[in-house]
């Protein structure tokens, strides 16, 4: 009998494994439930900033637009160009708060981390299904994230065991790897998976990620935009959630 990912409509989103050997999914927003908690961090630090000096930063505009996707610091430096404003750079020694670009990212760091070692963190069933799936017909799997905290979610959100690798922001520093919209990251996923870019599909849901697979020459960009999300220019494929995309081809023996 025909499992329920080996029947496809005419117009229903595939990933078809006789074109694509891995594929490397962004972690916030994407396997983890964790983008509103970033946001929420976000807004807190900001708007404190802010106050005086322009108005409040927006949940969704301001982090989809500005922040979203882009490494820590990164995000910072964008986030406050758009307000015409400037900060002195700082240092990792700062103060959390301090009006320095580091001291603002250390103080989202720690309310951020704060909130997942209070709450934990949920991985979408989705994407858990995609990932047993993908690991079922013999795809390699993994995942990339900028944050230096990305294995700390993987990990508390129970899905390590179905990717075969990481690439996250300690290794970013590590390697000296510009953020997104640079592909690095990917890059460097896709040469441990021992792969060339043609044959990985990227799976991302920030408009930072999307511009970097499709800089990359990934062989598939898919777009997850979920609640409406963002517009996705130069994916290849969109979906509000990955259960939407179906598997087909090369069923290999059952990976531990």
């Amino acid at each position: 009998m025909d499992r329920p990912n080996d029947r496809h409509g005419a117009d229903e989103p595939v990933i078809d494994l006789t074109e694509i050997g891995a594929v490397v999914f962004d972690t916030d927003g994407v396997i983890t439930d964790t983008a509103r908690g970033h946001a929420a961090a976000w807004k807190h630090v900001f708007d404190a900033f802010l106050r005086g000096r322009s108005a409040p930063f927006d949940i969704r505009e301001d982090y989809l637009r500005h922040v979203d996707g882009r490494p820590r610091l990164d995000g910072i430096r964008t986030f406050l160009a758009a307000r015409g404003l400037t900060l002195p750079e700082g240092t990792p020694d700062d103060e959390p708060g301090a009006p320095t670009v580091h001291g603002l990212g250390l103080a989202k760091d720690r309310i951020f981390v704060d909130q997942v070692d209070k709450y934990g963190v949920a991985a979408f069933p989705s994407t858990v299904g995609l990932l047993h799936e993908l690991r079922r017909r013999g795809a390699r799997t993994a995942a990339v994230s900028s944050s230096r905290h990305g294995r700390k979610l993987v990990n508390s959100a129970g899905v390590s065991h179905l990717l075969d690798l990481l690439v996250d922001g300690n290794d970013a520093a590590l390697m000296n790897l510009p953020g997104k919209p640079d592909p690095a990251l990917f890059l460097e996923a896709a040469r441990r998976l021992a792969l060339p870019a043609t044959k990985v599909a990227v799976v991302e849901g920030t408009l930072p990620g999307i511009e970097a697979a499709r800089k990359g020459g990934f062989g598939l960009v898919i777009a997850v935009a979920r609640d409406g999300g963002v517009p996705a220019p130069g994916a290849d494929v969109v979906v509000a959630d990955l259960g939407e995309l179906s598997v087909r081809n090369r069923v290999l023996p059952l990976r531990p």
